[in-house]
């Protein structure tokens, strides 16, 4: 068993080199109009076992280690649980950071228009996804053999109609669209989905485990804790903007009053432990104790300060955890490699067509319509989550985890060019995406590139 001093040594090392390969990726996703997050989901792949075990085993299973053997008996490495719980942390302060900037507002002005489009992106995907998870446990080899065909159907349709809120609300933040009809409504049918698709898995998990009571403690405790939240803590919290600190307090937490800040943390870790105890996952509940913060200029600093150090020293720690786990050399098993092409097409078409055209018939241009329907396929990190939950619940074999990692990796990668050609063919008719929609541009200076930057530093 390794010492903690060897744990800890060996952990900053292989932080060292997971910012390190991304940060040398970076250049060339950025060329190919990728955020950063994209270079650090393919960071993680690269060096588990499909890349960097392929090519140098013995240094891919030396740097990330996930097995150790104690007299005769595998355990997990005690390295592999610190990677898994600083990423855990990363997603939750990400997620909280997501929902302080959530733009209420413009999205009240437009609630039947997200209604409308959160239900069709959830619905048409499910069904899709649903036949397709059939006809694969009837198939047999990508679920379990304790999983009947209906949970597999009811599994696939949560992974087809997730999109990956996280993931999405960095492309919208590196593209400059949180303050816009698009970006906003785009994070609300994500967020919708999102807590669907965990109802699904929370369904799926406590029926392959024979606990039914799974289910209603999911649905019951996860809308409880949204009403408390709403109606009782976003009061208490108002408090926090009229808190006056003491006397050092600011100097001592950086220009933060501890005070308020440990009220936040506790607001923000108490959430995630809710939402992870009823069945929903942390992320939501973390999103959920953002948006009820009360706006002002301490949760404008606790942002600008903690953006940088989740979004590139936490949250990567977690794109390493699920790149251990992915084995791209199953792709070359013909029934594999069929399921992946059925499952990328299904879920490339159900979501940006499904979202794509109800978004249109409710008002919005075309084009920024089809920039939605490609930010809708964003399904980058929710779906590594609801992965990792899939086979660590013993439901999933490591050839469907394979497939809609894969499946993940493509949709994600292609929904910001995408997007961003949608909001080129706006730009060259002299439309923006703005509060309101498709608005006429305004004079931009020379010196000002005409569309927003896609290395923004901002998570």
């Amino acid at each position: 068993m390794p010492s903690l001093l060897e744990i800890s040594t060996h952990f900053f090392l292989q932080i060292v080199v997971i910012l390190v390969t991304y940060r040398l990726l970076w250049p060339l996703f950025r060329r190919l109009g990728q955020v950063q997050v994209v270079a650090i989901m393919i960071a993680g792949f690269l060096l588990g076992p499909s890349v960097l075990g392929w090519a140098w085993p013995q240094a891919q299973e030396w740097l990330f280690p996930t097995k150790l053997a104690i007299g005769g008996t595998s355990i997990v490495h005690p390295n592999l649980t610190a990677i898994y719980v600083v990423g855990q942390i990363g997603l939750v302060l990400y997620m909280f950071l997501v929902g302080s900037s959530f733009q209420l507002d413009i999205f009240g002005k437009h609630l039947r228009q997200a209604g409308a489009t959160s239900a069709t992106g959830v619905a048409v995907p499910m069904v899709l996804g649903g036949a397709v998870g059939w006809w694969m446990a009837v198939q047999g080899g990508f679920f379990t053999d304790g999983v009947a065909d209906w949970q597999g159907a009811l599994f696939l349709a949560a992974a087809v109609a997730v999109t990956a809120f996280p993931i999405l609300a960095w492309i919208v933040y590196d593209s400059g669209l949180m303050n816009t009809r698009l970006g906003t409504m785009s994070l609300a049918v994500a967020a919708v989905d999102d807590a669907c698709a965990w109802v699904l898995l929370a369904v799926v998990v406590a029926t392959a485990k024979d606990s039914p009571g799974g289910v209603y403690l999911a649905v019951g405790g996860g809308l409880a804790y949204l009403l408390f939240m709403v109606f009782v803590a976003r009061r208490w919290l108002a408090r926090l903007e009229t808190w006056t600190p003491r006397r050092g307090d600011r100097e001592r937490a950086g220009g933060l009053p501890v005070g308020q800040l440990t009220v936040v943390l506790l607001v923000v870790l108490l959430a995630a432990s809710v939402t992870d105890f009823v069945g929903i996952h942390s992320v939501l509940g973390a999103f959920v104790a953002g948006l009820v913060m009360p706006r002002g200029e301490l949760l404008d600093r606790i942002r600008d300060r903690f953006e940088p150090l989740v979004g590139y020293l936490l949250l990567p720690a977690f794109f390493i955890y699920t790149g251990l786990n992915t084995k791209l050399s199953l792709i070359f098993e013909p029934k594999v490699l069929v399921m992946t092409v059925v499952v990328l097409v299904v879920s490339f078409a159900g979501k940006f067509g499904a979202v794509g055209l109800v978004a249109r018939s409710q008002g919005m241009g075309w084009r920024e319509a089809g920039a939605m329907g490609a930010l809708s396929n964003a399904r980058g990190l929710m779906e590594l989550v609801l992965l990792n939950v899939g086979l660590s619940a013993g439901l999933i074999t490591p050839e469907l985890y394979t497939v809609l990692a894969i499946m993940t990796t493509v949709t994600t990668f292609v929904a910001t060019p995408l997007q961003r050609m949608f909001e080129r063919s706006a730009w060259k008719n002299g439309m923006v995406f703005g509060p309101s929609g498709e608005e006429p541009k305004g004079s931009t200076p020379p010196e000002q590139p005409e569309l927003p930057s896609v290395d923004s530093a901002r998570v």
